[in-house]
């Protein structure tokens, strides 16, 4: 009864409707606390470089800038032309930001400069500069992995992102784990505005990213061959 008074009541399904907007504007404005986040600042602690690998889209780059907010730190995206105009002459920046945690975001686009960087490691080290001096933001690449373990050998660490899992969605509630389930964890998709956007999402995802990855591995990518993947 008290139910059926409320929703006959014009202001009252009307103050309803503002609530409910505001909780959902809520939960998709909002970022995501991932649990990486502490292991990784203990591990810029550490280590002189950590390198926070993960697949395109899964929230590198985001978890670059809440780390960003705690730390003086400079942001250079390497996709950039402008950002990787400053690294023509890396020791010249470097030096001049040598108290900043730089971060480089898609490395994989000057990879040269892993050899720049053990030099840069090795003499702040003997300027007591031992630690969070690089963090390293890329997607898994067998070679680009490979020329940096060799390159900065002892001086790098390595950090996994995956897509959300279900101990960072909002709750446990049935809910949003049957949203995680059908809409998967990469974060633009979990948090689309709708399944239909999410769905979207999903397929281009595949057909640019996904395929752009795999051809460079060397491999034939057609996309029809997973258009039941991202269903």
């Amino acid at each position: 009864m008290l139910f059926y008074r409320i929703t006959t009541c014009p202001f009252c399904v009307y103050q309803l409707l503002i609530l409910v907007n505001l909780k959902l504007d809520f939960k998709f404005a909002r970022m995501i606390a991932r649990n990486v986040f502490p292991h990784l600042l203990k591990a810029l602690d550490r280590q002189a470089a950590v390198a926070l690998i993960g697949p395109r889209q899964v929230g590198k780059t985001t978890l670059a800038f809440e780390i960003a907010k705690q730390r003086d730190s400079i942001y250079l995206d390497l996709e950039s032309r402008e950002d990787r105009a400053k690294l023509q002459n890396p020791s010249l920046f470097i030096s001049s930001n040598k108290n900043k945690l730089i971060i480089l975001d898609e490395i994989h686009r000057m990879p040269e400069l892993f050899q720049d960087l053990r030099g840069f490691i090795d003499t702040g080290r003997r300027k007591n500069l031992r630690n969070g001096r690089f963090l390293i933001l890329c997607s898994t690449s067998a070679d680009l992995l490979k020329q940096s373990g060799e390159t900065l050998a002892g001086r790098i660490e390595y950090m996994d992102i995956t897509p959300l899992n279900i101990m960072e969605i909002d709750d446990t509630q049935d809910l949003w784990v049957k949203k995680l389930f059908l809409r998967g964890g990469f974060p633009d998709s979990y948090l689309a505005n709708s399944d239909e956007t999410s769905y979207g999402y999903r397929q281009n995802f595949i057909r640019t990213y996904l395929g752009r990855d795999v051809q460079q591995w060397g491999q034939e990518f057609l996309p029809r061959r997973f258009q039941g993947y991202e269903q």
